[in-house]
């Protein structure tokens, strides 16, 4: 049997390479090995209609001809061949290779019933092998696809040292579209996702890569867990409408959707028919944080509940998917969860990395003929110590502005930050005043202090402030415009029943 990657006319180089001998045991000439190229061919009538997908049968001379002459035919023929039947292995336009049959000793010609079986044999194996040819193709593809859409295994920012693993389906299952994330927002918070998607292949992968990129972009928005998923759930009803009418069905994805505020030490999620997460203490003891999924993301109509946790700096939570746990029909949900739990808890004990310690888990409840993909997000969080925060009631009447920019002068100076005095003074000057203003008591200013210094000013009026351009006649609205180009970035997140206007300013030296 012959091997070839690309359709040629004409004589050349065919490309062809022995890929398999049988009988194996038999004396085969010394250039007829496996793996051997089969040299070029001479362009010959018997070539030309191979070429064009016609199974040949020739005599051992009309073979020596078309390999170019008898010198070659000691080591390409067999000794005591004479008739040779060559069909090509011809599908969809392309010569694949060829199956090549030999008479030798007394044995009678090849009979018209023997070609024409020959060729029906060729037929079916071209095919065989064009399927697993492009089904190949499209399954590197869609790995590559799902490789470049993953974000970073390993990331380490101020609330949370984080490490994910990624194992795709074995087999033929194909990529499935699961995905985990780890995404910084402002305030030092973290944002925590795991989610999983309805199919497999380069359509699963595309549509992981459209919730992610959403899911990015509402979490710049800083929304809460439930409203994020909630939004997500709408798009993914609009992806749903526009498939084709017979796949309406097979769009849809579960979603955990997370966030840890190092500062509270408090972690806000929801779940859109996802598994719950694990958590680990750092004494070693786990469990399963107790969440309400709501509905999986193709379905729309039914809300979402946030739940809200404290975890103790050292805390490992971990996020998954459903790959990891359930290992098939024998077995259940509960049961992976419960592996998925020891195996945590076995490796709080052991002092390997966080990277190390989610490929060892993975490696262990994720067997060799697994049928899904499996994730695992693991997230050990910090804290930012009590020092390195600043909390101020704000008054209700404008000369608490002053008061404001006296009480942040102390409390940068005592943390050492003399370089960042003037504009943080104008920055709490901006926000104190729009929060007494426009805002509605109980308000609050709040400092953090860690890479970034972080100017917090939060009331109880949930309008949205907007960046404007003021006139020259007009006595206000340049507030906003100017925390903007003192602050290296600043933003608006809304919570319940108030909002927080906040800025970031880069701290240019250790404290």
């Amino acid at each position: 049997m012959y091997d070839a990657d690309r359709d040629r006319l004409g004589g050349g180089d065919l490309h062809l390479r022995n890929a398999g001998l049988a009988p194996a045991t038999a004396a085969w000439p010394v250039g007829i090995e496996h793996g051997n190229l089969v040299p070029p061919l001479s362009d010959h009538p018997l070539l030309r209609s191979f070429q064009h997908g016609e199974t040949v049968v020739c005599s051992r001379d009309d073979f020596a001809a078309l390999l170019g002459g008898p010198h070659l035919a000691q080591h390409l023929i067999p000794h005591d061949a004479h008739a040779v039947m060559a069909a090509p292995l011809y599908a969809r336009g392309l010569t694949l290779g060829a199956i090549v049959v030999w008479r030798t000793g007394l044995s009678e010609p090849f009979t018209e019933d023997e070609t024409d079986l020959m060729r029906q044999i060729a037929s079916r194996g071209a095919l065989a092998i064009d399927n697993a040819r492009r089904y190949t193709r499209e399954h590197r593809a869609a790995m590559a696809l799902q490789q470049s859409l993953l974000p970073p295994a390993m990331t380490d920012t101020p609330a949370a040292e984080t490490a994910g693993v990624y194992r795709p389906a074995s087999g033929g299952a194909g990529t499935n579209g699961d995905w985990y994330d780890a995404i910084a927002l402002p305030s030092l918070r973290l944002a925590l996702v795991a989610g999983d998607v309805v199919g497999h292949g380069i359509p699963a992968s595309a549509t992981m890569g459209r919730l992610r990129a959403a899911i990015q972009t509402l979490a710049d928005l800083e929304l809460e867990p439930d409203e994020v998923l909630t939004r997500i759930a709408d798009l993914v009803q609009r992806l749903a409408a526009e498939a084709p009418a017979d796949e309406h069905d097979t769009v849809g994805a579960t979603c955990l959707y997370a966030v840890y505020d190092p500062v509270t030490r408090r972690c806000a999620m929801a779940s859109a028919g996802h598994p719950p997460p694990v958590l680990v203490r750092p004494d070693g003891t786990a469990e399963t944080v107790d969440i309400v999924p709501g509905p999986p993301l193709a379905v729309s109509g039914m809300p979402y509940e946030t739940a809200t946790i404290g975890l103790e700096p050292g805390s490992v939570l971990a996020l998954y998917t459903d790959g990891l746990v359930d290992r098939g029909v024998d077995d259940d949900t509960n049961g992976g969860l419960r592996r998925l739990t020891h195996a945590l808890t076995t490796s709080h004990r052991s002092n390997r990395t966080l990277d190390e310690t989610g490929r060892a888990i993975v490696a262990d409840l994720v067997g060799e003929e697994a049928r899904d993909d499996a994730t695992l997000l693991l997230a050990r969080t910090r804290a930012v110590p009590a020092e390195d925060t600043a909390h101020w009631q704000i008054p209700a009447d404008p000369a608490a502005v002053s008061q404001a920019r006296e009480w942040a002068t102390r409390q940068l100076t005592l943390w050492g930050l003399d370089d960042l005095l003037f504009t943080t003074e104008l920055i709490v000057s901006e926000l104190v005043t729009n929060a007494i203003r426009y805002g509605h008591p109980p308000a609050e200013l709040r400092l953090i202090r860690h890479n970034v210094l972080v100017c917090e000013v939060t009331d109880s009026n949930s309008a949205q402030p907007r960046l404007r351009r003021a006139r020259i006649t007009d006595e206000g609205g340049r507030g906003l415009l100017l925390v903007a180009r003192l602050a290296e970035r600043w933003g608006c997140r809304h919570g319940q029943n108030h909002k927080t206007i906040w800025s970031e300013q880069p701290i240019s030296r250790a404290h």
